[in-house]
């Protein structure tokens, strides 16, 4: 057995723990430089406490940016120079607070004001541009997920798009891990319940795919099993009672340990399809994954069915399948999941089109796609996305 392991180094997750913001910011640094994934952020009060529980602390705040969008090459590029022109000094550490693309902003910002031998980022991006790699250590970095979703709170990548040319691709690091990550549920209470459902299958389906990942590791396996045994049972409370502080509670605890398990070992085909889905068909991210979810399984049972049948028996011990009806229980839990929560069945649901197919089978070749734990030809994928049209 052989393999290393990466994670935040410090993790605070708890009820109303938003708190001590202040008093773990100081330990970053002096002054803060908040990007936020959400004007609602601002709108509710919870950018104007952060500032001022940083005051109480003694540490100064910008806050730099916002945005409303999964963030693009443009986005990355301009912040970066905000940053970059208001000045860099000793001190300075970054907080992204928001779902995921607000804290994948933050962290891409934080590694590119001090890598600078490009003005963009589009030259740092897995499989565009010019491959560079970081070679300075990123800002220090607090990461504030309000939404229980990607993990991006705790992972090494930030998932950057672009419309022309259109991809969505990641820039990667294992120093772009945050320092901290302070885990709040209470503050994903204000998600609507249709956010709540596409985030939490995100978190569904990073855990899944994660633990039949190709490059699958121990720890993280572990870390699978307790976040699917939170998640699956929370998720549709939460859709259905936001208000619910054990639902809430879980799903994000269920999405940070998503986060450190997709870090270390890598996802699959849902996620493969998902960032083409996301840029060719405008389908939220979380949305894509768990419309491809169901898929995905039936597309790896052949050779993880082992796996599926174990996950089935750690959560639920008392059923005396063997070992192929186990694995195809959790198919069937999954699909009755998506279906209780309303998440559609077919992409023709979402408005992709035969037409589209080629582009979208293009598109889904990158790193994720490399973790399913069997190859998949351009031919295949074609099929499988035709018939969830």
């Amino acid at each position: 057995m052989n393999y290393d392991f990466f994670s935040p180094q410090q993790i605070h997750f708890g009820w109303e723990r938003f708190s001590e913001a202040g008093q773990l910011a100081a330990s970053l640094g002096t002054r803060a430089l908040i990007i936020s994934g959400s004007r609602s952020l601002e709108a509710n009060g919870v950018i104007h406490d952060l500032q001022r529980l940083l005051s109480r602390a003694n540490v100064t705040s910008e806050l730099i940016r916002t945005i409303s969008n999964e963030p693009l090459v443009s986005d990355v590029d301009l912040t970066t120079n905000i940053l970059h022109h208001n000045g860099i000094r000793a001190g300075d550490f970054v907080i992204g607070i928001g779902g995921g693309s607000g804290i994948d902003l933050a962290k891409a910002c934080a590694a590119m004001v001090t890598n600078r031998e490009s003005d963009s980022v589009l030259d740092y991006l897995e499989g565009v541009g010019r491959g560079l790699s970081l070679t300075q250590a990123p800002l220090p970095l607090l990461t504030i997920p309000t939404t229980a979703g990607t993990g991006s709170e705790a992972t090494k990548n930030a998932v950057i798009s672009n419309h022309s040319p259109a991809f969505k691709k990641s820039l990667r690091a294992n120093q772009m891990i945050p320092d901290l990550v302070l885990c709040d549920p209470k503050l994903s209470c204000s998600v609507p319940p249709h956010i709540t459902a596409q985030t939490g299958m995100d978190t569904i389906t990073q855990l899944l795919e994660s633990y039949i990942s190709c490059r699958a590791k121990p720890i993280p396996q572990a870390l699978c099993l307790q976040g699917l045994k939170l998640a699956l049972p929370a998720l549709a409370e939460a859709v259905e009672d936001g208000d619910s502080r054990s639902s809430r509670e879980n799903m994000s605890h269920a999405a940070l340990l998503s986060g450190i398990a997709l870090a270390n070992s890598g996802l699959g085909m849902a996620h493969g399809v998902a960032p083409a889905l996301g840029i060719h068909c405008n389908i939220p991210h979380g949305l894509a994954c768990a419309v491809m979810l169901p898929s995905t399984l039936k597309t790896n049972l052949s050779v993880r069915q082992k796996e599926y049948a174990e996950i089935t028996r750690f959560l639920s011990p008392e059923l005396s399948f063997d070992e192929a009806e186990a694995a195809q229980y959790l198919i069937d839990q999954i699909q009755a999941l998506n279906d209780r929560i309303k998440i559609p069945c077919t992409l023709s649901e979402l408005g992709v089109t035969h037409s589209q197919i080629p582009d979208l089978v293009a598109s889904s070749r990158g790193n994720s796609m490399s973790g399913n734990p069997r190859e998949i030809s351009d031919e295949e994928l074609t099929h499988i996305l035709e018939n969830l049209l």
